[in-house]
């Protein structure tokens, strides 16, 4: 017998069992709480919280093929290779790496899993929210947070895929096979709707010792300003995105700095600084196992990145772990990035390493002797406890940080032909902050900047396709105009739906 497995009834399997796991060192530390009726759920403030937490959780999802957005985005860019083991290793990394991804072979599937996980657990806690009896004051927070995660998922959903569903609702397992999908613009617009709504209802600034993870207005803007920015509504991003950046390199009302230290940014025990906005949740404690990779609340970019086969020959070389040599860094970015001030911290060289005699290590598949410093696990960093240790690195990842941010804002003034003077501040913090001299606010000039400071943080290919540069930097790896730009609906959706393939794929959407 076949089983059927359809990506959005397993999604939607949240609304009918709520089962929690540990999600961070921060406010998301919560213990399992086994399975819960969601009929019998939400019945006071604390089974609320963990409603949310389990929300939360979705953003910085893993799934059994170790496939993130973060990682995925990479191995499309110019800036990686799939790399790995072999042609065949972690296939979803393969082919959207050489661009023979197809509807039933690639990371789609994960990621339209990923994204309407988080939009079903949204839609749970928005409608049993009113009917909670607690402080109602914290109940509109609860409210806020959840309509901008709602807003977060379906951006992402609708940047990958263009043509998705819109659920504003819960609906049931009957419901979900009859759904059709909404326009981008509708989407676009609930998304915004979801953003202004919450901002009212967050916090200026979140207590990063208790909170650490959860967002405040200050997120909100930031995402609310990229939503704006990919419609090339440019004069509403730059307001939003101001908002946030505030005086460059000075203050705003949120508290967010730039680190002076570029390289400080990546150090593990440096969660949830000044400069972080909207930060994806990692820790060494749940003691996440091989039987159920995507039940780990570590960080798997930690160990898919490392060297393989690396040895440590020198006291003076870095304490890398042995990793799987994922994502090496293509010449490309090396030779961009090889004299910037941000190259020892974003590039780990070990081909340079290994012709010193201070390490050897094992050349895996599309080997370039150059891996992402920014995430290589750290035997400093192993975790000894329960678990399987390659399992449970805690570094946290940025989804959205204020040097990101600070560009974003640049962009939207340039080619909005807003105040150049003030997006030439901006990009130029950006680089005052690592030591490089001032440059003209071009359009060329940002890209190149964001290529460099955002290098291996998963921006890359979001950037090439919003410019519409993808097609030149990336048709040597198979990207094909009119296609690529959006990843296939998986296959497994159009079966028995009357969910419709995109154009792009071949369909009639």
């Amino acid at each position: 017998m076949k089983l059927r497995y359809n990506k959005f009834v397993a999604a939607l399997a949240f609304t009918a069992g709520l089962q929690l796991m540990s999600c961070s060192d921060s406010f998301l530390d919560v213990k399992p709480k086994g399975l819960n009726l969601e009929a019998n759920y939400y019945r006071n403030q604390e089974e609320a919280f963990n409603g949310l937490v389990a929300a939360y959780d979705v953003v910085g999802w893993q799934g059994n093929g170790y496939v993130s957005t973060i990682a995925t985005m990479n191995a499309a860019s110019d800036d990686h290779f799939a790399g790995g083991g072999g042609p065949s290793d972690i296939m979803d990394f393969q082919v959207i790496s050489n661009y023979t991804l197809n509807p039933t072979t690639g990371p789609q599937g994960e990621l339209w899993r990923k994204g309407f996980s988080g939009v079903f657990r949204t839609n749970a806690i928005l409608e049993k929210l009113p009917g909670v009896p607690m402080d109602e004051t914290l109940k509109k927070r609860y409210t806020a947070e959840a309509k901008f995660l709602r807003g977060y998922f379906y951006f992402e959903l609708v940047r990958l895929f263009k043509n998705v569903p819109l659920f504003t609702r819960t609906i049931s397992t009957q419901e979900m096979y009859d759904v059709l999908q909404a326009t981008p613009a509708e989407v676009y617009a609930q998304i915004e709707k979801d953003l202004s709504e919450a901002i009212a209802d967050l916090p200026v600034t979140i207590n990063v010792a208790t909170e650490g993870g959860r967002v405040g207005q200050g997120a909100a803007h930031a995402i609310l300003g990229k939503v704006y920015l990919y419609q090339n509504k440019f004069a509403q991003a730059a307001q939003e995105l101001a908002k946030v950046n505030g005086t460059p390199g000075g203050n705003n009302a949120y508290g967010y700095k730039l680190l002076d230290n570029f390289g400080d940014l990546f150090k593990t025990k440096n969660k949830f600084n000044s400069e972080s906005i909207f930060e994806l949740s990692y820790t060494n404690t749940s003691a996440g196992g091989w039987s159920c990779v995507s039940c780990t609340e570590g960080n798997v970019m930690n160990i898919i990145t490392g060297p393989r086969g690396y040895n440590r020959k020198s006291d003076t070389a870095p304490d890398y772990v042995s990793g799987w040599s994922f994502l090496p860094v293509t010449p490309s970015l090396f030779e961009a990035i090889h004299f910037d001030p941000r190259y020892k911290a974003t590039i780990a060289n070990l081909d340079s390493l290994e012709k010193a005699g201070a390490v050897s290590y094992e050349k895996g598949y599309m080997n370039t002797g150059y891996f992402l410093e920014k995430f290589a696990g750290r035997q400093s960093d192993r975790w000894t406890g329960a678990g399987a240790p390659e399992l449970n690195f805690p570094q946290n990842m940025y989804d959205t940080r204020l040097a990101d941010t600070y560009l974003l804002e640049a962009e939207a003034l340039v080619r909005g032909a807003g105040d150049l003077t003030r997006a030439a501040a901006l990009l130029n913090a950006v680089r005052a902050r690592v030591g490089l001299k001032p440059v003209a606010a071009t359009f060329e000039n940002i890209k190149k900047e964001r290529r460099l400071e955002l290098a291996g943080e998963g921006h890359r290919w979001m950037d090439l396709v919003r410019w519409g540069d993808a097609p030149a930097v990336l048709g040597s790896k198979g990207f094909v105009a009119g296609k690529h730009e959006i990843l296939p609906i998986p296959l497994l959706e159009l079966e028995n739906t009357k969910i419709e393939q995109s154009k792009e794929w071949g369909g009639t959407r």
